[in-house]
């Protein structure tokens, strides 16, 4: 199966960000700080999330809320450093993805968005 086709192309420069939250709303304000200083296009707050995770030599078990974040891989290095500085957490996940394949528009939206 062909990874281009008139609605679909190759992404080289596409990036997916995640970043989990300890509240939707936290996650909402920093979202849209992101997306207000043009360093995404968008983020996706997903709620319900059970993350068991070690830390501090202890096993944790907490709800949390998945950030997922689209930008460019340009946008990916000014993007972590403002998301750090304003993540709640002590170390944040901050994991960038490469997007394969993604809708032709779309992929240009996520470009133009981005400062």
């Amino acid at each position: 199966m062909p990874t281009t086709s008139p609605v679909l192309t190759e992404s080289p420069s596409l990036r997916i960000v995640l970043s989990t939250f300890p509240s939707a709303d936290k996650a909402a304000e920093v979202a849209r700080i992101l997306v207000e200083e043009k360093l995404c296009a968008c983020v996706n707050v997903v709620p319900g999330l059970r993350s068991i995770y070690r830390w501090q030599d202890a096993v944790s078990d907490d709800t949390e809320v998945l950030a997922v974040i689209k930008t460019t891989r340009e946008g990916v290095p000014p993007l972590a450093d403002r998301l750090a500085s304003l993540h709640p957490y002590e170390v944040p996940e901050i994991i960038a993805l490469d997007v394969a394949t993604a809708h032709t528009a779309y992929a240009a939206w996520v470009a133009s968005s981005i400062q």
